[in-house]
């Protein structure tokens, strides 16, 4: 997943093509970009599968199963265009939501569809903060999730059967998402979706 934050479609998702990981850091017209104040940083990742024992806990332990879904929804629809673009609102709002919607449409328009998943090679807790003070305003309670995002299991095909992706792709890189609950008051399981992403300036890891 390069840097143009001013594009709904991030420079990462035109150069993989085939990573399905853009960055979407401005927001769209239905729920306001989440603040990021007060954020505490947690210290580690818990297991999404082991019970979480805070809030806390329990809402890294929902941004991190989110984010797994997210790659999982991304992969089907990039793979079967007659999977509804829709499908992306169990996973995803704001910036994000309207930056992969125009990210798929447009491969689909081109004929390209994907072969092979994108793994997730590590993923990475980068904080919590529960504050929901003012949702109008993008106060909702955040999860930061830093995934560390594997391709070599995944190619772009155009209508002829032939790979649109760069030699010189990278086989891995680093996203930020920013995971969402709008709907914490009602649902503070369930109404996580990721809302923005963006590209972090580290090296890849190791994927020996």
């Amino acid at each position: 997943m390069t840097n143009v934050r001013r594009l709904l479609i991030s420079a990462t998702a035109a150069l993989l093509l085939a990573a399905g990981t853009g960055c979407a850091d401005e927001g769209a017209a239905g729920d306001p970009e989440p603040s990021a104040e007060s954020s505490s940083t947690a210290t580690s990742s818990p297991d999404a599968t082991e019970s979480a024992t805070s809030p806390t806990e329990s809402a890294a332990a929902q941004g991190e199963r989110l984010v797994r879904d997210y790659y999982a929804v991304r992969d089907e629809l990039r793979q079967d265009s007659d999977v509804p673009l829709s499908e992306l609102k169990t996973v995803a709002t704001s910036g994000e939501l309207t930056a992969q919607t125009k990210f798929i449409e447009a491969e689909r328009e081109q004929g390209q569809h994907q072969e092979g998943e994108i793994a997730l090679a590590e993923l990475e807790i980068e904080s919590v903060n529960l504050d929901n003070s003012d949702p109008k305003a993008g106060k909702v309670p955040t999860v930061l999730v830093n995934v560390c995002w594997d391709v070599r299991d995944a190619d772009v095909l155009d209508r002829s059967g032939q790979s649109v992706i760069s030699p010189d792709r990278p086989d891995a890189g680093w996203t930020q998402y920013t995971v969402a609950n709008y709907r914490w008051k009602k649902d503070p399981e369930h109404g996580w979706r990721v809302a923005t992403s963006r590209d972090l300036e580290k090296a890849p890891c190791d994927l020996s």
